[in-house]
């Protein structure tokens, strides 16, 4: 398996034990891959919850840019939300799984199918 591929089954490992869900597999490894070769960076490939400016840019750079939301209070309830559910205690928040996680809450799987 490639280094990709291993991330990939973190990812999917850390959706299964921190929101009790199996991963759709497909979604999961197109969100990756759309992240690039910032997966590999320890620091990019993690967002931190307590940080503002981390927050402000899953907002403003996935859910406005990519995924074509409107910027209004709802993104920052999803953000929130999924940040609780993935647990404040948690330090390693991966970026692919939330993102993933904030896809499927807005219904954007289409985004990756282009």
């Amino acid at each position: 398996m490639s280094k990709r591929d291993d991330l990939i089954e973190k990812y999917a490992a850390d959706i299964k034990d921190k929101f009790g869900e199996s991963a759709d597999m497909d979604l999961l490894k197109k969100v990756t891959v759309g992240l690039g070769p910032s997966i590999y960076n320890i620091d990019a490939s993690k967002v931190s919850g307590s940080d503002q400016k981390e927050l402000d840019t899953v907002k403003n750079n996935y859910l406005i840019k990519k995924l074509g939301l409107k910027d209004d209070s709802k993104l920052d309830e999803a953000i929130k939300t999924v940040m609780d559910k993935y647990g404040s205690s948690n330090r390693n928040k991966h970026r692919a799984v939330i993102y993933y996680k904030l896809c499927q809450h807005f219904k954007k799987a289409s985004v990756y199918n282009k």
